[in-house]
């Protein structure tokens, strides 16, 4: 194991970390919130400072990382990006339990969404915007930023790197050089994020917010950009206009789209997107959701204390399942009162997520179709032993081993989500009754705490989603766990952002073995 280099870079995330840590300072500042919240910053960004620089010392014999080393550095540089970001909240006591910070902050940087805060309103500025910010720096990842100013290797260490962090069955080059191809699609990444806040600010302001817009709007691009939710109102987008709603959930679904394409489109290869079939797989998903959805709340919508009309079903269909599909988990209503039918079609998104190689959780579209080729060809291959598989995908054929890695992906999925609803169980609020109040029921409406609450917690956690039904629904939250299932969540969360495997590489003792 090439401690010397993993100390090395491990370093200048933590360095990195200290510099972005800097904007939510100056927000403190513009805000005039207060020696708390400035010190709450400043304290973490020294020791970042400090301790970044002295893993800067010692020198590698090698260069080089191998692949497993490549996957436990990236579990570990998230956690150690958890661990420190998640001071800030405890020095200010926006969040004065540590515990309950960490699950905050590993909310946001994994973008799931998750949130232990009952009243997010309570929060200042500078927290806001971290929480946020926070979103936007997991989204794209953070060992991908780190690959524009590292020098490039020819041993592979950098696609090692590449290829744990970033989401999907499939990772690439999209140019010649890896620095290039981090660049280009931070370009994309902050290109999209500042278009969304120019077309945010076309909207009127929030009545009693006129002085927030931009702000607002800022978190929303963070939240959007890295498909991440987290809401910075009571009601998550609800108090929204319905202008700023249908921007948020076209950028949602442009965010959940391979930003791989968005290259091709940039270099004039526009035929070679349309050619994509997990892209054409993907809206086929979204038209066949948003319908389904759509029809159910037209026809049962008399059913619920507040109805909608046509237009605010329509809005609502294609805003859920643009947040649900993309595992954002921004809302702009109660969905969790919707009829069973629709509550199932985003309990299937929730699983599914968007596409490969873009800022969203889940198995990802493209392992969906992998995986229903390989069940096919396998079926072919009971029936006939001689068959020959030709399964294709993007228009190539798909090798035996990419079936049986996309098949162990879900399979693994599950057994994490088993697990996990299994040590939730444990916890001693199953059983207990809790109260939701949200905007079809304002005067609240009383939810148990138990077992389909855990199952839609650690799928909402492990598919990056942020809210799930019943007692942690979109008008809840995770504040009622104990401090074990905090932390279990919170490291479901990072399983499911790093997609699993760099987790397992960083407890297994076989890694850290001399050889």
């Amino acid at each position: 194991m090439n401690y010397k280099k993993l100390g090395g870079i491990l370093g200048k995330i933590m360095i990195l970390e200290g510099v972005l840590m800097m904007l939510p300072l100056i927000v403190a500042l513009i805000y005039k919130e207060g020696l708390a919240h400035i010190l709450s910053f400043a304290v973490p960004i020294s020791m970042l400072a400090c301790i970044g620089a002295l893993l800067q010392i010692p020198k590698p014999k090698r260069e080089a990382l191998y692949q497993k080393e490549a996957f436990a550095l990236v579990a570990a540089v998230w956690i150690v990006m958890a661990v420190f970001g998640a001071l800030p909240f405890v020095i200010n006591k926006d969040i004065p339990n540590y515990i309950d910070a960490f699950f905050e902050i590993m909310s946001g940087f994994t973008t799931t969404g998750a949130s232990i805060l009952p009243d997010v309103t309570a929060l200042a500025h500078s927290s806001l915007f971290w929480r946020s910010f926070s979103h936007w720096i997991g989204g794209m990842g953070i060992l991908v930023f780190i690959l524009i100013f590292i020098p490039e290797s020819n041993d592979g260490s950098s696609m090692h790197l590449l290829r744990a962090e970033s989401p999907g069955p499939q990772v690439g080059k999209i140019a010649s050089k890896m620095k290039v191809t981090a660049r280009i699609l931070y370009l994309i990444y902050l290109g999209l994020t500042v278009l969304q806040v120019i077309i945010l600010m076309l909207d009127e302001p929030i009545p009693g917010y006129e002085n927030e817009q931009f702000f607002f709007s800022l978190l929303t691009a963070f939240g959007s950009a890295g498909t991440g939710g987290f809401g910075f109102l009571s009601g998550s987008m609800e108090m929204m206009n319905p202008f700023s709603q249908y921007v948020i959930a076209i950028f949602l679904l442009l965010f959940g789209v391979n930003f791989a394409l968005y290259y091709l489109i940039l270099m004039g290869k526009i035929k070679q997107v349309f050619k994509s079939g997990e892209l054409r797989l993907y809206f086929a998903i979204l038209a066949s959701a948003v319908g389904i959805v759509f029809v159910s709340l037209i026809t049962k919508f008399q059913q619920f204390p507040q109805s909608y009309t046509t237009e605010e079903a329509f809005r609502h269909s294609l805003f859920q399942v643009a947040s649900i599909t993309t595992t954002t988990g921004f809302t702009t209503t109660d969905f969790a009162a919707w009829p069973m039918i629709a509550i199932a079609v985003l309990a299937a998104l929730m699983i599914i997520g968007a596409m490969a190689g873009s800022t969203a959780g889940g198995i990802k579209v493209s392992r969906l179709a992998i995986s229903a080729k390989g069940i096919y060809v396998n079926l072919r291959k009971l029936i006939n032993p001689r068959y020959v598989p030709k399964a294709k995908f993007e228009g190539k054929l798909l090798e035996e081993k990419t079936i049986n890695g996309v098949l162990g992906f879900i399979t693994f999925y599950f057994f994490i989500l088993i697990g996990s609803v299994f040590l939730l169980s444990l916890d001693p609020i199953n059983g207990t009754q809790i109260v939701v109040v949200s905007d079809a029921y304002r005067d609240g409406y009383t939810v148990t705490h138990g077992f389909f609450t855990n199952i839609s917690a650690s799928l909402a956690c492990i598919s990056n989603i942020g809210p799930g039904f019943e007692a942690v629904g979109p008008y809840a939250n995770f504040a009622g766990y104990n401090g074990f299932s905090k932390l279990l969540l919170s490291f479901v969360m990072l399983i499911g952002r790093l997609e699993i495997f760099p987790i397992f590489v960083l407890f297994s003792p076989r890694t850290w073995k001399r050889s």
